[in-house]
């Protein structure tokens, strides 16, 4: 991982707290993460960028970083998204952004001070922080646009120790993070620690097979040197060299050779150290398919081994070698001491357990299957732990694996592989697995082909996954959905109870009408000369009474059901008509006018139609109560346009008593009430409808008498909805 030793900054870092900026405590606003609407989590989504970022890690190492810092920004939906790391060339006086996606991008390189910035607060409190405009108390980061409308902030470390902060920006208030952000940025905190420790060490292990591979050149070209060249070589020391003969003896050896094995001149002088003997026995069979090759066509290409040296202790080396002319007797080899690139490959082992923690923190085990013997060629450990198997047990069978799936859901996976392997395509599914004496496990599986270059399935590779608690997680959701929506309910309940009299008048006069009509009707049909255009005329206007009580009973109707909410392609003016015509006679009681200013053209959206009515029917409502006690007539003006941030925004105003004084966001809280017979529910559960569907809920004081409260819906929402 490289640090720039000078990294760039757009603007001065000042290391203490500036007279007159603000509090830490005035620009968190971390609590506020629970208290706001939950959206939905996208789990196949999550999962999906869990596993490529797994994949890049070990394709991409150099960019993981970059990668990681544009999953976050997909995965929250946020504008802008990095990591910030603790410098180390100055003991980690700073932090600094190797890695941006989104609109600040163009600020890589940049960073804030260790003891001073949003960063350093995070570490020191340990936890996720969510911050609203922190320029306010950190004014170096004033010039870094644009500027930040709210930035959470998650700490992540290595072996208990802080290296750095991953982070998500919203640069306006389109919309504003909440707690499943919250969930999500935990999640990848977790592999932003796996992945800073996996990419430390595989560029030490990149270094030290630079290094091999150098010295493996420097070799190779050795090899075609002319003898003159070879004896500058052996003098020079830079890779142990010694002439042999085929019967054992060393005949001559450079000092690398003699540091490799351990031993001195003296030794090589007094024929005390022989090739044959330097050889532990179950290295000998090696040696002799080398001396077939050395005997056939004068070269033996190098191969590794081990060496005794003079102590008994033993070296790992590489060993190659010729013989000075075909059919002789006597020849040269080189030998390279391995002991650096074992070295190496033990650190790439430690990385690939660092990838192994990861998936483990993710709850993600891998897997690699043989087509052809229908047989596991790889498990991981987190594997055997989602399972339920012991590795000491070695690799289950396929079938057992199949029959430890529950019964509901075994032909549906068995199918989905099935198919995968006539199509050679990939399959992903979800099944549930039962272990004696264990509650029921839930499982993703994702399972992606290896074909050869002519085109035959080989094998399968993918991941499973423990989503068990992401399913609880849902369930109680649901739970929660359905209560949410039992007590919309009951509101709608409670006020087509107060609206019981007013209803019930507005029934009795279509039917009073067509009581009359048919009466007309028969009087026409019972003269001796019986009229029949008056009867017909009469009937007609009977049909057409019946079907306006008709209507009526239905709006009522839709509005007690007890449904799942359905969303459909909905006119919001044709909604409001409706409502209209409902409370119409509710407002005549007080002498209430109502006045509709809709903007005709205005384009469908995706919406729940009763919930709609719900918010108008309370907002309706709320309205004509502040008016009814009024001593001149009341106004209630309703009013629908596009605003110029593609939303449908709606007005309901009124000319009543206005806002409670002091309380003009406290009127959304449950349970709170200006209303004597009031029950507190109607605002909190309209806000919640109408933020469910995209949108936000207002209110605002008039600048006359009364108050004005307006809903906007999103038409870019509603359009992806509907597509």
């Amino acid at each position: 991982m490289t640090e720039s030793a000078k990294s760039k900054s757009d603007v001065p870092l000042e290391t203490s707290i500036p007279h007159g900026a603000a509090s830490l405590e005035s620009i968190l606003c971390t609590e506020e993460l629970h208290r706001r609407p939950l959206r939905p989590p996208d789990y196949v989504k999550e999962n999906r960028a869990l596993v490529a970022l797994v994949s890049a890690l070990a394709d991409s190492p150099r960019t993981i970083l970059q990668t990681l810092a544009e999953t976050i920004l997909e995965i929250t939906q946020s504008d802008s998204a990095g990591l910030s790391l603790l410098t180390k060339d100055d003991g980690g006086k700073r932090f600094y952004w190797p890695a941006i996606a989104g609109a600040w991008k163009p600020h890589i390189g940049g960073g804030t001070p260790r003891d001073f910035g949003p960063c350093g607060d995070v570490l020191d409190c340990n936890r996720t922080l969510l911050f609203r405009h922190f320029e306010r108390r950190y004014p170096y980061l004033q010039p870094v646009m644009p500027t930040a409308e709210e930035c959470l902030l998650v700490p992540f470390y290595v072996g208990g120790k802080a290296v750095g902060t991953i982070w998500a920006i919203m640069h306006s208030d389109r919309r504003k993070f909440d707690a499943e952000d919250e969930r999500v940025m935990g999640s990848l905190e977790k592999f932003a620690s796996s992945a800073y420790q996996a990419v430390e060490s595989i560029e030490d292990l990149k270094f030290q097979i630079a290094e091999r591979e150098k010295t493996e050149t420097a070799l190779r070209e050795l090899a075609t040197g002319l003898e003159a060249k070879l004896r500058r070589l052996v003098d020079a020391n830079i890779m142990g060299i010694f002439l042999w003969n085929l019967e054992g003896k060393i005949v001559e050896a450079n000092e690398a050779f003699l540091r490799i094995v351990g031993y001195n001149r003296e030794d090589l002088v007094s024929d005390r150290i022989r090739w044959t003997d330097l050889t532990p026995p179950e290295w000998r069979n090696r040696d002799e398919h080398a001396l077939a090759d050395l005997k056939a066509v004068g070269s033996a290409q190098p191969y590794e081994k081990e060496f005794y040296q003079k102590g008994g202790s033993r070296v790992p080396v590489l060993v190659g070698g010729a013989l000075f002319e075909e059919g002789g007797n006597e020849g040269v080899a080189f030998v390279l001491d391995l002991r650096e690139q074992k070295r190496a490959e033990e650190a790439l082992r430690r990385s690939e357990s660092y990838l192994a923690q990861a998936q483990k923190l993710a709850h993600i085990g891998s897997w690699v299957w043989e087509v052809a013997g229908r047989s596991a060629l790889y498990l991981s450990e987190e594997w055997y732990r989602i399972y339920g198997f012991d590795p000491k047990d070695g690799m289950p069978a396929w079938e057992k694996r199949l029959q430890q799936t529950h019964p509901e859901d075994r032909a549906r996976f068995q199918a989905a592989i099935d198919r995968a392997i006539a199509e050679k395509s990939d399959y992903d599914v979800e099944f549930r697995i039962l272990n004696p004496g264990t509650p029921i496990r839930f499982i993703h599986s994702v399972g992606h082909p290896i074909l050869s270059p002519s085109g035959e399935l080989l094998q399968f590779v993918g991941v499973a996954m423990d989503v068990t608690e992401r399913k609880r997680a849902e369930e109680e959701r649901e739970r929660l959905r359905q209560l949410r929506a039992d007590l919309a309910h009951i509101n709608r309940v409670s006020m087509m109870g107060e609206l019981t009299a007013s209803l019930a008048h507005e029934i009795k006069q279509p039917m009073f009408a067509a009581a009359a009509d048919a009466e007309t009707c028969v009087r026409w049909l019972a003269r001796d000369r019986p009229d029949l255009a008056e009867a017909q005329e009469a009937a007609l206007r009977l049909m057409k009474d019946v079907t306006r009580a008709s209507d009526i009973i239905n709006r009522i109707v839709l509005l007690f059901k007890k449904d799942v909410p359905q969303r459909e392609l909905v006119g919001l003016n044709g909604i409001i008509q409706e409502m209209i015509a409902l409370l119409r006679n509710e407002a005549s009681r007080y002498s209430i006018s109502i006045n509709a200013q809709l903007t005709e053209g205005l384009p469908d959206i995706m919406a729940d139609r009763v919930a709609l009515q719900q918010v108008l029917m309370n907002l309706m409502l709320n309205a004509i109560e502040a008016m009814k006690e009024m001593s001149t007539p009341g106004k209630l003006t309703i009013t629908t346009r596009q605003d110029e941030n593609h939303q449908l925004l709606v007005s309901v105003t009124d000319t009543g008593a206005g806002l409670p004084p002091g309380h003009a966001e406290q009127i959304f809280t449950a349970f709170f009430t200006s209303k004597p017979q009031g029950t507190g529910m109607g605002l909190p559960i309209s806000r919640s409808i109408i933020e469910s569907h995209g949108g936000r809920l207002w209110a605002a004081p008039n600048s006359g008498p009364g108050a004005t409260f307006q809903f906007a819906l999103p038409l870019e929402a509603a359009a992806r909805q509907s597509a």
